[in-house]
């Protein structure tokens, strides 16, 4: 069993995210693991502040627009009429997956509906934002051969101790 996180080690962790102002964005209080310094989703700053860290260390990581999720990207926003768009998407967060002329997929959500028109947006919904991320090691474990062939930690095998 691994004490420090080092790579190829599956590593479980719980976060916050913040926004700006404070706000949460996103809150995870079940373990999310993943393997350090292969593939991760997650962010390489953060990656780098848990590099040597042992569960139970807390780190506080702060990410500019660009070191998220991009700023946020006027082109990727489309209003049209209410009439022109399916009944099943009339709501604010519906999402869809639409394709264009040269074959490329966006995946988009519905942000405003007003004055019998509808907005969608294809940025991320964090893009354009500074993110605070408070991360708590929760578990750390050695990874099995067939989580490093496949470069994803295994959902079954708990990293928590």
């Amino acid at each position: 069993m691994s004490t420090t996180i080092k790579n190829d080690a599956v590593v479980s962790i719980t976060y916050v995210i913040r926004d700006d102002v404070g706000e949460i964005c996103e809150y995870r209080d079940l373990p999310v693991a993943y393997i350090h310094g292969g593939q991760s989703p997650l962010f390489p700053q953060i990656e780098r502040v848990l590099e040597g860290c042992s569960v139970g260390h807390k780190a506080v990581v702060t990410l500019s627009a660009q070191e998220a999720f991009g700023e946020h990207d006027p082109s990727l926003t489309f209003t049209d009429t209410l009439d022109n768009v399916p009944e099943e998407l009339r709501y604010v967060g519906a999402e869809f997956e639409a394709e264009n002329e040269q074959g490329g997929r966006r995946q988009f959500r519905v942000t405003k509906i007003e004055n019998g028109r509808l907005t969608v947006d294809a940025n991320h919904p964090l893009a354009g934002k500074t993110l605070t991320y408070d991360v708590t090691v929760v578990g750390i474990r050695k990874a099995s051969d067939e989580e490093l062939i496949n470069g994803q930690a295994d959902p079954d095998l708990s990293a928590v101790q």
